[in-house]
């Protein structure tokens, strides 16, 4: 009993904006048959999050469209991030679809939150938000 990890404890709380939710909500009921695992993870996150009205998510909570950077704590890895969705992502521009693992991780997350994640093939990932915000644009 001594020995249960921290990492074990339940997901961080969460916050997502109306349209944000009710539009992730589409997508992941469009994507469940061709991406399952990606479907199920947006709507187990939509379920838990408080939604709040569009306009009142605060700046350091990832939303739609939120530049942010993140850690990646097993690879010890940073990265810089647009969350965007699918018909605007583009890996070598850095915006990340929502309906990848990663992105369905960050969303919702404050800055100084991690959150353990699986990626696509099933790996354990620990991701800690770093900073969100437009700031971040000068470094990208």
């Amino acid at each position: 009993m001594m020995n249960t990890p921290v990492r074990a404890k339940a997901r961080p709380p969460i916050l997502l904006c109306e349209s944000d939710a009710d539009r992730i909500a589409d997508l992941a009921v469009g994507v469940e048959t061709r991406l399952p695992q990606v479907s199920a993870m947006l709507l187990k996150e939509i379920d838990r999050a408080r939604v709040v009205k569009d306009g009142a998510l605060p700046a350091d909570v990832v939303g739609m469209g939120s530049l942010v950077r993140f850690r990646d704590e097993n690879a010890g890895t940073e990265r810089t991030v647009r969350l965007v969705y699918p018909h605007e992502a583009d890996i070598a521009a850095g915006k990340v679809s929502i309906l990848t693992p990663i992105g369905a991780g960050l969303i919702g997350l404050r800055e100084g939150q991690s959150i353990r994640w699986e990626d696509r093939d099933g790996h354990p990932k620990v991701l800690q938000v770093i900073a969100v915000g437009e700031e971040l644009d000068s470094a990208a």
